[in-house]
């Protein structure tokens, strides 16, 4: 293996430990994507960041790499949206790790070409695990207003209106999914400005001209275009939500994956599901056309539902003319798990993966710390 090689393999592994993975696979397609993205050097300083925010000293001297060298480094990786950059409070720079999705690929939104899309469309179906996704998916599903009727047993995090009254700082930016496939020639007629983050001053999405700062009301607007279209409301898995996205089944990665499978309903954190009161239909169709998982067919002159194909965003239920679909409370039994935040689900996800344990993430933080001092220390010794 030539050394250039080696350090995007060296990449790849770190990646893999990271919450969302990274997997090898035969073809070695996950190296050649981060050859795209990365240069060697980019690929080798990246191996250095962790999942904890820290300056550049910190990771110049895990590195051994120069300061300036590493400071110029970590910005132009940030532009590219390679890695995470954040403003403390005291203006300085840190610095943290991205994993590759949801994550990095998703900040590539203004870099894509043919010949990175028809890459990640070969990885994809690697990317997810369908066992791990089972046990603690990234995204969940909230169902579209309009589906909620009076009565129904609503948690304010499973209502995206609600979710979205939490936050102060919006910014919005196209969905990746629908610009990859329409770099591949199968765009759909979905609307793309759809993706909707919670972001600051210095968002990635604002400072690299991806995407625009918006109001409540347009955010407020696009979740009830949202339902006008027929793209399914999927937040990060948590009840402190960090972006809310919105998805078709024809383009989202995760939907089509999800769609392959015969039940869709277990690879879904979501707390409802549709029932159908057959004497009720009319047969006229519109819900075979709305939903995203195909959980409709015609059988005769009759619409069936398989529930097993229901991931419960409701945008069947608004739009039936007869009122003969109903969103309901799944058995308590069947009530996913959602994590306080991001934070304890990436955790939770490394324990599934085994990638770390409580242990691992403890000396993760002490070593981060030691580094911060001897980082310090050598500055000093410098000066």
């Amino acid at each position: 293996m030539k050394d250039t090689q080696f350090v995007y393999h060296q990449l790849a592994v770190h990646l893999d430990h990271l919450p969302g993975g990274y997997p090898q696979t035969p073809s070695g397609v996950e190296n050649k994507i981060l050859e795209k993205l990365f240069t060697v050097e980019e690929a080798s300083l990246a191996c250095h960041l962790t999942l904890l925010d820290e300056k550049a000293k910190v990771v110049a001297y895990r590195s051994g790499l120069p300061l300036n060298q590493v400071s110029e480094m970590l910005k132009q990786m940030a532009e590219k949206g390679l890695i995470f950059q954040t403003i403390e409070k005291d203006g300085s720079l840190v610095y943290m790790a991205a994993q590759f999705a949801v994550g990095m690929w998703e900040m590539q939104v203004g870099r894509l070409d043919e010949e990175l899309v028809n890459l990640v469309g070969q990885y994809i179906p690697v990317l997810m695990d369908k066992e791990e996704w089972k046990q603690i998916p990234q995204l969940r599903t909230v169902p579209v207003e309009q589906s909620i009727e009076t009565g129904l047993n609503v948690l304010p995090y499973e209502n995206a209106r609600k979710l979205l009254q939490t936050k102060e700082n919006f910014v919005v930016s196209p969905c990746i999914c629908r610009k990859e496939k329409g770099i591949a020639g199968e765009a759909c007629t979905k609307p793309v400005e759809t993706c909707i983050t919670f972001g600051t001053p210095e968002d990635y999405y604002v400072s690299s001209g991806s995407g625009r700062t918006a109001t409540l009301e347009e955010v407020l607007d696009i979740l009830v275009l949202a339902e006008k279209k027929g793209l399914v409301l999927q937040p990060n898995n948590g009840k402190d939500i960090k972006w809310i996205c919105c998805c078709c089944g024809c383009c989202c990665a995760v939907l089509r994956t999800i769609k392959s499978f015969p039940k869709p309903v277990e690879l879904t954190s979501s707390p409802f599901i549709v029932e159908m009161n057959s004497d009720e239909c009319d047969g006229c169709g519109l819900c075979i056309k709305r939903c995203q998982m195909d959980a409709f067919t015609v059988e005769g002159k009759a619409v069936v539902l398989n529930k097993d194909r229901c991931i419960g965003c409701g945008l069947c239920v608004s739009r039936c003319p007869n009122q003969c679909l109903t969103l309901v409370r799944k058995p308590d039994s069947e009530q996913p798990v959602v994590p306080k935040d991001i934070v304890k689900a990436s955790i939770d996800t490394l324990r599934i993966r085994n990638k770390a344990s409580y242990l691992d993430l403890g000396l993760m933080v002490l070593k981060s710390k030691k580094d911060r001092v001897l980082s310090s220390l050598f500055s000093a010794d410098k000066g």
